[in-house]
């Protein structure tokens, strides 16, 4: 399946917010600083936005995860498809 360009602008879209989330939470963990609140005002309308945006991100990269990641099959391991295609085939 080919990707289209704009599946592909929603894929650095996603990863890009999901960086900054992840940037933002380490910030949080390590010096008690929340960038986004700093940024944007505790738990404003444009920070509940942009916590969102994160979330969502996350969600999408997780539904396509098997897009970009390798399977299996490809590297020699065997899957549950590896192993079903044996039995069957």
């Amino acid at each position: 399946m080919e990707t289209t360009s704009t599946m592909r602008n929603a894929g650095i879209a996603a990863l890009v917010l999901t960086i900054i989330g992840a940037i933002n939470w380490l910030l949080i963990g390590l010096f008690r600083f929340n960038l986004v609140s700093a940024i944007f005002g505790e738990m404003s309308t444009l920070s509940r936005i942009v916590y969102i945006l994160v979330g969502l991100s996350g969600l999408y990269l997780i539904a396509s995860a098997r897009a970009f990641l390798p399977r299996a099959s490809e590297h020699g391991g065997t899957g549950v498809e590896t192993a079903r295609r044996q039995t069957v085939g």
